[in-house]
């Protein structure tokens, strides 16, 4: 017999970056007694990596868990952006629900659209959370018109569209039914969800079924599966069987392994406690199993059924990452430079991240590593520069496939760009060189226009940079996947050549003063450069090749005005981020813990010049990811 349990309610708060969700649940988690008021915490509390504070995004799909009266209130934080929808399908297949948080002055945006289409393919229930309604540019009333069109837009039935809407302010931690009666604090918000959201649906007489959908680690325990429990009971110290899908893609049936739960631990607040058992609606954390993965199965050992598979959108951007092989190897502060290293590092990747693949190239020191953007994988990157690792990264490349007439088609992007009026110009020339097609215009009358384009995936990358230029850093723009198209032709997406270190050694004031005119700098007076090694941008659009360590030659005479002072223009260090947008086919970026470097694929000037030839050729019938 099949009932719901009302003490549980299972949900997901989905939104754009930056639109208040992480501010939200940390708002829940104070006003129901999970901090005391004396207690000092830090503000996003959800967003526990350091990259995720300091990109303001959120990365992992993390979970919570308060007690609003006898309800327990499992809270998943889902990633807002779509380079992470391995992330977002994982958390959506936890809940039961979900709040759509939508900013009160930006309204629907492109990732938005992105999660909400996925809860709608779930058929979750949905409540429409309007945030930052204290913001003296909101417009509520025409957000709210913008999310019923939204939910029409992705063919949401009638049922799906009678929605509850709560207006909130995060920050200050109040919520209202009526935009006209101010909040006292978020108890609108908690009844809302007690009221839309269903319990979990168990059946009594089931058999166990379990899925795992993330992974952890305990130093004390080792690998923590978190699963959500479909039916049955789930106790620790109990032997389960543990359905192993085939993961060659032959198709092979699923292998059944008898497992013990060594441990079993459900959420608290933002910690995990130890529990003796728990039931199906439950989330909950089990050790014992060192090998499981994303997707397993855990079920009875009388009846093992296995559950389908969590669906991930296949990967669109590639990028070769591979040891440091340039000159300074091991000079930049890194303590892990073996391919054996990264491989396991990569490996370890794979288990944790489903939306991520990891492809052998035929090469043992390098490897391609494919996801859905150029921001999931910088990321990654970036992740292990932390942790002392030595890198070789290619430039992002799209994964192109072939139809059924055997015709090359790419990914292509919907853009959703928001400029002030003054630069639509500007912006429109830019996209249009990068083979990106406007489909929509609208100007909201408050100085801001809004401009949506289909445009190749790969008109995106290395876009951010001109595109903060063009419009003065005021411009915003956000995208998601749609579908593929027939290859759409070249774009040459950096108008500038690179300046090219001919010689190795220290760079010097002189060398680089009497350059000035030929460029500008990404090194300063004193760093170590390497043949090969990228040093600036031409001002013209073919690279230059310049000695940077040429030194004054010193004389016995001395004149009154043979030493000067000398201003050099400010030197532009590069981020992780801004060197994978500016490089080339043709270069790499060297990622150590301590500096981010630039440089050319081949070192030596001769092996560039056989190349280029070749490189037009490949350039002229490319076909997939090639660095």
């Amino acid at each position: 017999m099949q009932n719901r349990r009302d003490n549980i309610r299972n949900i997901a708060i989905i939104a754009h970056v930056d639109h208040g969700k992480t501010t939200l649940v940390d708002a829940m988690l104070r006003q129901t007694g999970t901090f005391r008021e004396n207690e000092k915490v830090d503000e996003r509390i959800m967003d526990s990596m350091d990259q995720e504070r300091e990109r303001g995004i959120t990365i992992l799909a993390k979970n919570a868990a308060v007690l609003v009266g006898d309800t327990k209130m499992n809270i998943v934080d889902t990633p807002g952006h779509a380079d992470f929808g391995g992330e977002v399908e994982r958390g959506l297949s936890m809940v039961d629900g979900v709040l759509l948080l939508v900013d009160a002055s930006e309204g629907p945006l492109p990732q938005t659209r992105f999660v909400l289409r996925k809860a709608l393919e779930r058929d979750l229930p949905i409540i429409l959370v309007i945030n930052k309604i204290d913001r003296h540019d909101a417009r509520v009333a025409e957000v709210v018109d913008e999310a019923y069109g939204l939910f029409i837009d992705l063919d949401a039935n009638d049922r799906q569209l009678e929605f509850p809407i709560v207006y909130t302010n995060a920050r200050a931690g109040t919520a209202t039914l009526d935009i006209d009666v101010p909040g006292t604090d978020l108890t609108p918000l908690f009844e809302t969800i007690k009221a839309t959201v269903p319990g979990p649906m168990i059946n009594q007489e089931a058999t166990l079924q379990v899925q795992v959908t993330n992974l952890d680690a305990s130093e004390y325990v080792g690998r923590l599966a978190l699963c959500r429990i479909y039916a049955g009971e789930l106790r620790k110290g109990q032997t389960v069987a543990w359905c192993v899908p085939d993961r060659t893609g032959a198709g092979l049936p699923p292998v059944i392994k008898n497992v013990k739960i060594a441990e079993l631990y459900v959420a608290e607040a933002m910690g995990r406690v130890a529990a003796e058992s728990a039931t199906a609606g439950d989330i909950c954390s089990i050790a014992g199993v060192p090998e499981i993965m994303i997707g397993d199965t855990l079920a009875d050992l009388e009846d093992p059924r296995v559950l389908p598979p969590i669906p991930v959108d296949e990967p669109a951007i590639g990028m070769i990452i591979g040891i440091n092989s340039s000159p300074l190897v091991g000079r930049g502060g890194g303590t892990r430079l073996t391919a054996r290293q990264v491989d396991d590092r990569l490996q370890n990747e794979l288990i944790g991240n489903v939306s991520i693949r990891v492809v052998n190239i035929g090469r043992p020191d390098a490897w391609e590593v494919q996801g859905r953007g150029e921001m999931q994988l910088a990321v990654l990157v970036e992740s292990m520069r932390r942790e002392g690792y030595e890198l070789t990264v290619g430039k992002p490349q799209v994964i192109t496939r072939k139809d059924e007439k055997g015709r090359t088609i790419e990914p292509m992007e919907l853009a959703t760009v928001d400029t002030p009026d003054d630069h639509v110009g500007a912006v429109t020339q830019l996209l249009a060189g990068r083979k990106g097609r406007m489909m929509n215009m609208v100007a909201h009358g408050t100085g801001w226009t809004r401009l949506e384009f289909r445009i190749p995936a790969r008109g995106l990358i290395g876009l951010r940079t001109s595109f903060l230029t063009e419009t003065r850093g005021a411009g915003q723009i956000h995208h998601h996947s749609d579908g593929y198209e027939t290859w759409q032709g070249e774009i040459r997406t950096r108008a500038n050549g690179s300046l090219v270190s001919d010689r190795p050694g220290p760079a010097t004031q002189y060398a680089m003063t009497k350059l000035e005119d030929r460029g500008s700098f990404f090194v300063a007076p004193g760093d170590i450069v390497y043949e090969g090694c990228i040093v600036g941008e031409h001002i013209r659009s073919e690279d230059l090749e310049v000695n940077v360590v040429r030194e004054k030659h010193l004389t016995n005479h001395r004149s009154a005005t043979s030493d000067v002072l000398v201003r050099m223009d400010a030197v532009r260090k590069m981020s992780l981020d801004e060197a994978l947008e500016f490089i080339r086919d043709d270069e790499c970026v060297e990622v150590t813990p301590e500096e981010i470097r630039m440089r050319k694929l081949h070192l030596l000037a001769l092996d560039r010049h056989r190349q280029r030839g070749a490189a037009k050729a490949r350039e002229a019938g490319r076909d997939g990811v090639s660095v």
